[in-house]
């Protein structure tokens, strides 16, 4: 075990994509943590499938190296504000952050978000200005705005003291200056043993250690991973376990893990300051304690932010239910999400009136988003509805979520931009113009603004614009219609198999979602209208087989492309009367009613509410 001098405990912060896992798997390949025949891939800590294919970090994973005979233990946080529960809970487990900003880009809006977790638990941080080697890298300026961030977020005179250090983590070179780098990262070790603090824990005192992550082993069960707060922890050693509501129970510690490298390894003891896993405790939760029997003192449960956006999980009642999935229950379903937020302390699920139904909360659609896409993976087949935001009444008054959005557009878009995001009700605070030909905007805008924006986005700047959000307030409901979608949609008129005779007699009605050759049943939506009503079409008609030749016969027909979405197009794409159908292969959208005729009188009855006849 260490002594309590040769420990750091730090945390790696940044914005999306500013290179936080890049810049771990240098501290790791530089610490001689591994064997020189021992590979070591890209990205190592992005361990999910989902983390690798979409080039984000999601779930907050902890590694250690030894450096100097310090024993530096690193936990990777992701960068989205849709995973901040995961960041809010590391902010705990650490002494010190290393704020990872891009030397180019600048402070960003989740730079912004996970900065301020860090400064609000008074932890040291230290920066780090990556990518040093982008020509058109601005470190004069950067440092600037991270010092300006660092005064609007009212850090302390100790924390506006933070030491700077340069790196290109893809490279592995680092150096105090911008133009002293040197070939190792030798400089960001050396800062951090010098700046962040050691563990200060009473190592004599009863044992107290607060549950922040979990993990699952197949052999020893559930893996909580936390900090020894004070006190020591051993194997066998019989502890109280004390729960969100305050209720004592006991248990014993099977195995105690701690980390180096990307394993993990036995130990015997460990004492505060120790980041350890600990197996045996069965029925452990995130923010419990676990304490000495004879004197169960609790820490404060962990505050994590509210839920901004909620979705309605349905099960999946379509004509094709079944033929895909797995799992299609409504108890598998509510068997997985309640598992879901004994592991995702920012998730929120309740129970409608029906039992098929279930209300899911979250931080964005990107955290429902991901959700939903494991489910998909695991064999579940469901049926979701619009995301909506969750309004509060503040002080009376009622209230939304407003977003900080940071959008980089050619100059020439600017315009078209700004006229798109004045529609959807939102303020621009500030506007910079390097004279590079992009131009960097940022507004104030309602969560609800946002839902379905960024194909819009895209469109508008030819696939130049890159947009960042995240939430920064509640503020009054803004009154009348924001955001949401324009067109009508073309809605599939019977069950069958696509043709492409049947789809090129209504392409010129609108854009088509589908390929010829495909299931379809009635009800279901095949494609956008050019106008703003829906209508019924027959894109299943197949061509009478007669011996009338006709003028055009011998032409070679072409069906333009169809627009194929992802599953987050998708769920942005939805109306309030329709759902999305998600199944292991399929991603279908469709209207809540199947039936014209039944569709038709709902509606009916629904004017005739709002009239109050």
């Amino acid at each position: 075990m260490h002594s309590r001098d040769k420990i750091r405990n730090i945390a790696i912060i940044a914005h999306v994509d500013h290179g936080k896992t890049t810049l771990v798997d240098q501290l790791l390949r530089q610490s001689g943590t591994f064997r020189e025949n021992e590979q070591l891939q890209d990205r190592a800590m992005d361990s999910n499938d989902l983390e690798r294919e979409r080039g984000i970090t999601i779930l907050a994973k902890n590694t250690a190296v030894n450096y100097k005979d310090t024993l530096i233990n690193i936990v990777d946080t992701p960068g989205h504000a849709d995973f901040g529960g995961e960041v809010e809970r590391i902010m705990k487990m650490v002494d010190g952050v290393l704020l990872v900003v891009d030397s180019f880009e600048g402070c960003m809006p989740q730079t912004k978000f996970v900065l301020r977790k860090a400064l609000q638990q008074g932890l040291t941080p230290v920066v780090v200005l990556n990518k040093i080697d982008r020509p058109a890298a601005r470190p004069v300026e950067v440092i600037d705005e991270v010092l300006e961030l660092f005064i609007e977020l009212e850090a302390s005179d100790d924390q506006l003291e933070f030491p700077v250090v340069y790196a290109s983590g893809l490279n592995g070179i680092a150096g105090y200056t911008a133009d002293g780098l040197q070939e190792t990262m030798e400089p960001l070790y050396e800062t951090i043993l010098k700046h962040i603090p050691s563990p200060k824990e009473d190592t004599e005192a009863p044992l107290q250690f607060l549950v922040t992550l979990l993990d699952y082993n197949e052999y020893l069960g559930r893996i909580a991973i936390g900090r020894v707060n004070r006190g020591r922890i051993r194997q066998g050693q019989v502890v109280a376990v004390i729960d969100r509501e305050g209720q004592v129970k006991q248990a014993r510690i099977e195995k105690l893990f701690g980390f180096q490298g990307l394993k993990r390894i036995e130990v015997e003891e460990a004492a505060g300051g120790d980041i350890v896993a600990i197996a045996g405790l069965k029925e452990i939760n995130i923010g419990e304690t676990i304490a000495d029997p004879a004197n169960p003192e609790a820490l404060p449960v962990l505050a994590i932010d509210e839920p901004t956006l909620q979705m309605t999980f349905l099960v999946n009642n379509s004509p094709f239910v079944g033929r895909e999935g797995k799992w299609v229950t409504s108890r598998k379903l509510r068997e997985r999400l309640f598992k879901e937020i004994e592991t995702d302390v920012s998730l929120r699920v309740d129970e409608t009136d029906s039992p098929d139904a279930f209300v899911v909360s979250g931080r964005g659609e990107l955290h429902l988003g991901i959700l939903i896409e494991n489910m998909r993976r695991e064999g579940f087949e469901l049926q979701v509805s619009k995301p909506e935001v969750i309004l509060k009444v503040i002080d009376g008054v009622k209230s939304e979520p407003i977003e900080r959005l940071l959008i980089d557009v050619p100059e020439e878009s600017m315009g078209a931009v700004m006229e798109s995001l004045g529609t959807r009700k939102a303020e621009m605070v500030n506007m910079i113009n390097n004279g590079t030909g992009q131009v960097r905007l940022e507004f104030l805008i309602p969560a609800r603004g946002l839902i379905g924006y960024r194909t819009n986005f895209l469109t508008l700047t030819r696939g130049y614009g890159v947009m960042n959000h995240a939430f920064d307030s509640y503020g009054p409901m803004v009154g009348g219609q924001v955001g949401g979608r324009h067109q009508g949609v073309l809605i599939a008129s019977e069950t069958g198999k696509t043709t492409m005779y049947g789809m090129l007699s209504v392409e010129d009605r609108g854009i088509l979602f589908l390929e010829p050759g495909l299931d379809v049943y009635e009800g279901m939506i095949v494609g956008e209208h050019t106008r703003d009503n829906d209508i019924i079409v027959n894109i299943c008609k197949e061509k009478a087989l007669n011996n009338i030749r006709t003028a055009n016969k011998e032409e070679t027909v072409k069906l333009k492309s169809p627009r194929l979405m992802s599953l987050e197009e998708a769920l942005e794409y939805l109306n309030d009367d329709e759902l999305c159908e998600i199944t292991p292969k399929s991603i279908r959208l469709r209207k809540k009613v199947l039936n014209k005729s039944e569709r038709d009188r709902a509606e009916k009855q629904r004017r005739m509410a709002e009239s109050g006849v």
